[in-house]
Formats: structure tokens, C-alpha cells, sequence
């Protein structure tokens, strides 16, 4: 796992977008269990039950996002990275001091 350094900006791997926020994730399909691992590089590293067949990992990321950030996933959108493991995902409705308090909580499970 790769937590976050207490001192880390945990705002590093999300930008405000005109009333919303957009995450760099990078997820890894097929774990056992839907998760938040930490950050890397920039990005928030994701890992999510489903497989990357069909959009079936996509699915899985913005419901288990939807469901950290407290968010409904139809506020939820992918803009870059439906077929790769790096991504931009853009969430509505939601400041980026709100987005990264929550999935502070997240990595402390």
C-alpha cells in the first residue's frame, strides 16, 4: 500500500474545474476488494474488484468513488483514461476541500 506522508498535500492529484473537481487515479482492476491504496506520483491510487472487460472496472471505480466522496455516481463522469489504467475523473457538485477530506477518511481505514 502506498499511503500518504502525514504531511502530504492530499490536493495533489485533484484541480477545482468550474464547480466541480477532477481526480488523477490510477486503478488497478481484479483486487479483492474495492479500495483507496494512497497516492503516487500525483495520482490517487484506486484498486477495484472488477475486471476491465466491458467498461465493467469503470463502473466499479465511479460507484466506489460515488461512495467514499459521498457523492451519487450519476455526479460522476470519466474524461480521460476509459481504456487505461490512469484517469480523469470528474466529479460535480463537490469542492476539492470536501473531496479531500473524505478520501483522507477513506485512507485511514
Amino acid at each position: 500500500m502506498v499511503a500518504a506522508a502525514p504531511d502530504e498535500d492530499l490536493t495533489s492529484f485533484l484541480r477545482e474545474d468550474k464547480g466541480a473537481v477532477v481526480l488523477h487515479v490510477r486503478v488497478t482492476p481484479r483486487a479483492s476488494a474495492s479500495s483507496v491504496e494512497g497516492l503516487s506520483e500525483g495520482v490517487l491510487r484506486v484498486r477495484v474488484s472488477a475486471p476491465p472487460v466491458n467498461g465493467r472496472a469503470n463502473r466499479a471505480l465511479l460507484k466506489y468513488l460515488g461512495d467514499v466522496l459521498s457523492v451519487p455516481v450519476s455526479r460522476l463522469s470519466i474524461l480521460r483514461g476509459e481504456s487505461s489504467r490512469e484517469k480523469a475523473v470528474r466529479v460535480e457538485g463537490l469542492p476539492a476541500a470536501v473531496a479531500a477530506e473524505r478520501i483522507r477518511r477513506a485512507l485511514k481505514k
